[in-house]
């Protein structure tokens, strides 16, 4: 299976369970930014420029568990900034495990080998190591000569220690489609469980030239849509029929709500407007139809997994059709 039986089946109970109680709106999965620091300067990324003032603040381990407690979502990613730069990191993870939540802990890897020995390996576990092309590339985009065989080295090293590790790759407007299929078959022939990929998301306060209007995500993804057959891709094929522009669909911003130093961040991962003090007033207070609807002119060309794979799994139950197609790729 392309995912844990364990996590299929504790996702599809929390959808059960959801639609018995009539809920329309719930989270899927929590987005927790346990610290904005990071150790590189990549070029798609907000978060540094977003935060610059407060970098060096961190979520402490209460807040991270409490995190977990309000917001019932089944999975969990933990994020930032560099986790790993995070001092009670494995204790945030073996906490999260402690609840039963399934993690996906993003890193870039530069420090990840020297920091397995901070965490366990557990099927609730993914390591989640972000890599946007081959070494010239990467490095190029993360603003470091080296990162690219460092992260690879752990990769490496990780699954010989018996971790679960998935990698993430962001499609930017100069992406050679090529390159990712050459990317995509190192990761395979190493043993990584999956490979996520998404386009990228151009912040407000970024004036980078490499991201792609619909149209260019379109054309994009049409190759990536067909790679995905040979490949473990963990991007469902419902969304990548959106990428490539097969197929329509609402966003789920509520889908991953995001809790970091500042509170509960709303409307969205992508989009900051306000911080909330808990998870229940960010879902009391936000105006989810406008962001729904895509109506902020923020997110016209904004097909990102955070909004549009909740509303997957949300509308394929209600066609045979998509049921069997995500059925069948899971399997396979």
């Amino acid at each position: 299976m392309r995912f844990p039986i364990s996590l299929t089946t504790s996702m599809t109970k929390y959808l059960i369970k959801n639609k018995l109680l009539s809920k329309d709106k719930f989270p899927l999965v929590l987005m927790l930014e346990v610290t904005h620091l990071c150790n590189l300067n990549c070029d798609g990324c907000g978060r540094i420029r977003e935060y610059k003032d407060t970098l060096n603040k961190m979520m402490t381990l209460d807040e991270c568990l409490s995190a977990a407690d309000e917001c019932p979502a089944p999975v969990v990613t933990v994020t930032g900034g560099e986790t790993l730069l995070h001092p009670e990191i494995g204790k945030i993870i073996d906490g999260l495990v402690h609840k039963g939540r399934h993690i996906y802990m993003c890193t870039n890897g530069v420090i990840l080998e020297q920091s397995l020995s901070k965490l366990k390996p557990t099927v609730n576990l993914n390591i989640n190591v972000h890599l946007d092309g081959l070494s010239e590339t990467h490095d190029a985009i993360v603003g470091q000569k080296g990162v690219f065989d460092v992260a690879i080295k752990a990769i490496r090293k990780a699954k010989m220690s018996g971790f679960r590790v998935c990698t993430n790759t962001t499609i930017y407007k100069n992406t050679e489609i090529n390159e990712i299929e050459e990317l995509f078959m190192l990761l395979q022939s190493i043993g990584v469980d999956g490979m996520l990929v998404s386009p990228g998301f151009s912040f407000e306060d970024n004036n980078n030239d490499v991201f792609m209007n619909k149209e260019e995500t379109n054309n994009k993804f049409l190759s990536i849509f067909n790679m995905s057959k040979r490949f473990r891709v963990m991007s469902s094929p419902l969304y990548l029929r959106f990428l490539k522009g097969e197929r329509a669909f609402p966003c789920t911003p509520w889908g991953n709500p995001t809790r970091n130093y500042h509170g509960w961040k709303s409307p969205c991962y992508l989009l900051t407007d306000k911080h909330c003090a808990t998870f229940n007033e960010l879902m009391d207070t936000t105006d989810w139809e406008k962001f729904r609807l895509r109506k902020d002119a923020r997110c016209k060309d904004c097909m990102v997994h955070c909004g549009v794979e909740p509303t997957v799994v949300l509308e394929s139950g209600k066609s045979l059709r998509d049921m069997m197609e995500m059925a069948w790729w899971n399997l396979r």
